[in-house]
């Protein structure tokens, strides 16, 4: 295939990826993340740049969006006061020690072992998000000591191995532990800056045999600088869509879609 074709045919996929999950992101208050690395995934080794290394492209790239989508939202939530400063200044040293060590982690993996962690995760979420309910409750306010020294560098680590900012974790940790759910909500939009800087910083580091165009290091620009511009554009509209309609229906359906996703992806590692 021609390089020019290659490219358009690239470049168009990657725009009506941006536009879709910035519309999901604003509708369903969910990281564009959870949508961008398995969407990055099927477009890269779809348009032949297939390699063992692939995942960690997909995780880089899908980071380096949320540190614009994450600052963007993070600016926001905090003219309205939204935002929980205690809580990102108690929680933010691990969640950046875990951002760091889930980068490493990341760039020593293959491609299929990546895979299966995202796919597992992804079903855990997806299964949080169709059943969960906002009432469940660990505690009555945020932990502190040892048990936040714990459970703040596996946000940040399993949010790395996913290629996602702090949402998918960070909101129903903070929720669990009564945290109303639009501070947990702006809150979580600084949880992503904290795990997405770091871990890109890492991951343009990294060598990658075979990369798509525009790629430096385990970073795609051309699919970052794309999706970017689209998600911008289009997660008011999903905002403003959430304010017409009840978006709690919605995000249980996305919920079955992305598990339907994460286990296609297992399939495929699997070889069925």
């Amino acid at each position: 295939m021609d390089d020019m074709m290659l490219l358009a045919m690239m470049a168009g996929f990657l725009l009506a990826l941006g536009a879709f999950s910035g519309v999901l992101a604003g509708l369903l208050g969910v990281g564009g993340g959870i949508i961008l690395v398995p969407a990055f995934y099927y477009v890269f080794s779809g348009l032949g740049y297939d390699s063992p290394e692939l995942m960690q492209i997909c995780l880089g790239t899908s980071l380096a969006t949320i540190i614009v989508t994450s600052l963007r939202s993070l600016a926001a939530h905090h003219k309205k006061g939204a935002v929980d400063g205690s809580i990102l200044k108690g929680w933010g040293i691990g969640i950046a020690i875990g951002a760091a060590l889930g980068m490493l982690v990341a760039s020593s993996l293959r491609s299929e072992v990546l895979q299966t962690i995202f796919g597992v995760l992804a079903v855990i979420v997806g299964v949080y998000m169709t059943f969960g309910r906002e009432k469940w409750r660990l505690g009555t306010e945020m932990p502190t000591g040892v048990l936040r020294a714990a459970m703040s560098p596996v946000i940040g680590f399993l949010s790395v191995l996913m290629g996602i900012g702090g949402g998918s974790f960070g909101v129903p940790t903070m929720s669990l532990f009564n945290v109303p759910i639009h501070r947990a909500v702006a809150t979580a939009s600084g949880f992503g800056v904290i795990i997405a800087v770091p871990s890109v910083i890492g991951f343009l580091l990294v060598d990658i045999a075979v990369a798509p165009p525009f790629t430096v290091g385990a970073v795609n620009f051309l699919a970052f600088g794309l999706v970017v511009a689209m998600t911008l554009i289009t997660a008011p509209w999903g905002a403003a869509l959430a304010h017409r309609m009840n978006p709690k229906p919605l995000k249980r359906v996305f919920g079955v879609f992305l598990i339907f996703v994460a286990l296609n992806m297992l399939r495929k590692v699997l070889g069925w």
